[in-house]
C-alpha cells in the first residue's frame, strides 16, 4: 500500500532530542499532575489555582451557569503575566488558547479575557480546543490573520516557533528589559505534519504489543529509569480490543494513524528546538527557566475504537466511518484532507502504566504527565529525577519564586485569591524533601 511505503525508509524510534536535551541538562519528574482536560489545566497553570477557583471546570464550548464552570476567569485570579508584566517583564503566548469563553471569541469581544486582556503583551495562535495546522483560524493579539495565504508550504508549528523566535530577539535587542516569560500551547490533538516531518521525523515502526490495550511494553518507562522495578501494568479494559485479535488490515492502519501522531510529537519538540537555539545563540539559554511538560491531560481516547479520518464528524457529531472508507484513504491521514486520531487503544497504551486516559480525572492515566525542568545556572543535579508530588497550580508559583517576586494581595485594585500551589524550587537541590504546603519561602 503506498501508505505504508512512505514509511519503508524509517526503522527507528521515536525522536524528542529537545525534551532529551532539557532531561540531561536539567531534573525529571514522575509525579507531575494536570488536570484531565485541556482548559482546565491552562487555567491552573496561568493562576496558580484550581481550575474550579477561576471558574474553569470544564472546557470552553461545555461551560454552564455554575460558579466553577461558567469559564469567566476572574479578576481577583490574576494570571503569573499580570503579575509579570507589572514587574518590568516581558509577556508573550504562543499557541492554542481555549480559554477564552465561547461567546467571546469574535470580533466583538469582549477582549478583557484574551491573552492580551490577561496580561500578555503579545498573543500568536489559536482560540478553540484545536485548528487545522495548513490552514489555521490564528489571531495575532486579538486580529484575525491569514498567514497560510501565498504559502504552499505552511505548516502552524514551524510558524509558530518562527513567530516566537522573532519575539524573544527582539526582546533581546530593544525590549525594555532582556527577561521574558514565553507560554506556549498547542491543540493535544492535530495530527497534521509537514511532508519533511513525514520524511524526517515519523516514526516508522509501531511494535505490535505496545498498543491497543495490551500495554505488554513497558520498555518506555524502564529504559528512562524513573518507573520503579516492580511497577504493575493495569487491565485492559474489556472494551478495548486486544492488538492480537485485530486482523491484518487493522494493525496496518492503526500503526501507521499512531506513526504519524509520533511524528506531529517529533515536529512539535524540534520546534520547540529551534526556540531553545535562538535562545541560546543570545548567551541566556543557562539563566532560562524552562518547564517542558508532555501533555496538559492523559492521552486522548476520543479517536473511537477503530480511530477517525474526520474526528469532528465522527467522534463529536456521531457521524459513523465505514472502516473500509477509512483503509482506503489512508494516504490523507496527516494531511490537510483529514481531521484524524488514533484509536483508543493506543491512549490506553501511552498512559502507561496507569489506568484510563484524557477526560477521565479519577485515575492517572488522565491526569500524570511527564515534565522536566531545565535552568542550567541553578540546577546542579544534571539528569536528576524527583518524584515529589505537584501539579500544574505549582507553576505559578515556581516562576514568582525563581524571579524573586510574591504573590500580590492585590492586582490592579483587586483582591486577589489565595495561590493554592506551592513552589518546586525546593526540589531543585533536594531530591528527597517532601512536598511543602502553606507559605514557601524563598531561596532565590
Amino acid at each position: 500500500m503506498t501508505w505504508l511505503r512512505r514509511f519503508e525508509h524509517v526503522r527507528r524510534p521515536i525522536q524528542t532530542s529537545t525534551l532529551d536535551r532539557l532531561a540531561q541538562n536539567g531534573l525529571r519528574y514522575t509525579q507531575f499532575h494536570t488536570t484531565a482536560v485541556s482548559s482546565p489545566t491552562r487555567a491552573a497553570v496561568l493562576t496558580g489555582r484550581n481550575h474550579h477557583s477561576v471558574h474553569t471546570g470544564t472546557i470552553m464550548e461545555t461551560a454552564t451557569g455554575f460558579p466553577g464552570y461558567d469559564s469567566l476567569m476572574g479578576k481577583d485570579t490574576a494570571t503569573v503575566a499580570e503579575i509579570l508584566k507589572q514587574k518590568g517583564w516581558n509577556t508573550a503566548w504562543f499557541g492554542k488558547n481555549h480559554n477564552v469563553p465561547d461567546w467571546q471569541t469574535s470580533q466583538a469581544g469582549p477582549f478583557d479575557l484574551w491573552p492580551t486582556g490577561l496580561g500578555f503583551e503579545y498573543f500568536y495562535g489559536f482560540l478553540g480546543a484545536e485548528t487545522n495546522q495548513w490552514r489555521p483560524a490564528v489571531f495575532e493579539g486579538t486580529k484575525p490573520i491569514e498567514p497560510y495565504l501565498g504559502n504552499p508550504d505552511y505548516n502552524f508549528d514551524y510558524d509558530m516557533a518562527d513567530k516566537a523566535i522573532e519575539w524573544v530577539r527582539n526582546q533581546k535587542a530593544v525590549g525594555r528589559t532582556s527577561r521574558s516569560s514565553s507560554t506556549t500551547r498547542r491543540a493535544p490533538r492535530t495530527r497534521r505534519i509537514t511532508q519533511e516531518g513525514m520524511d524526517r521525523e515519523v516514526q516508522g515502526e509501531v511494535q505490535p504489543g505496545v498498543g491497543q490495550g495490551t500495554r505488554g511494553d513497558a520498555r518506555a518507562s524502564e529504559a528512562t529509569g524513573p518507573g520503579p522495578a516492580n511497577t504493575q501494568l493495569t487491565i485492559r479494559h474489556a472494551g478495548i480490543q486486544a492488538w492480537d485479535t485485530l486482523n491484518a488490515e487493522q494493525k496496518q492502519l492503526f500503526a501507521y494513524m499512531m506513526e504519524i501522531y509520533a511524528g506531529y510529537l517529533e515536529q512539535t519538540d524540534y520546534n520547540v528546538g529551534r526556540v531553545l537555539d535562538a535562545i541560546e545563540k543570545l548567551g541566556q539559554l543557562d539563566n532560562t527557566l524552562v518547564m517542558y511538560t508532555v501533555g496538559d491531560n492523559g492521552a486522548s481516547a476520543e479517536g473511537t475504537l477503530q480511530g477517525s479520518l474526520n474526528e469532528l464528524a465522527n467522534t463529536a457529531n456521531g457521524v459513523p466511518e465505514d472502516f473500509k472508507l477509512v483503509l482506503q484513504r489512508a494516504g490523507e491521514l496527516g494531511t490537510w484532507k483529514s481531521h484524524n486520531h488514533y484509536p483508543v487503544g493506543w491512549a490506553h497504551a501511552m498512559d502507561t502504566p496507569f489506568q484510563w486516559a484524557k477526560q477521565v480525572a479519577s485515575h492517572y492515566g488522565g491526569t500524570r504527565n511527564g515534565m522536566v525542568i531545565s535552568w542550567p545556572a541553578h540546577i546542579k543535579d544534571r539528569g536528576g529525577i524527583r518524584t515529589q508530588w505537584h501539579h500544574a497550580i505549582d507553576i505559578v508559583p515556581t516562576i514568582l519564586d525563581v524571579a524573586g517576586l510574591q504573590q500580590p494581595s492585590s492586582v490592579n485594585g483587586v483582591a486577589q485569591k489565595p495561590v493554592e500551589g506551592v513552589s518546586m524550587a525546593y526540589t531543585f537541590d533536594d531530591p528527597k524533601r517532601r512536598r511543602r504546603t502553606g507559605r514557601n519561602t524563598s531561596r532565590w
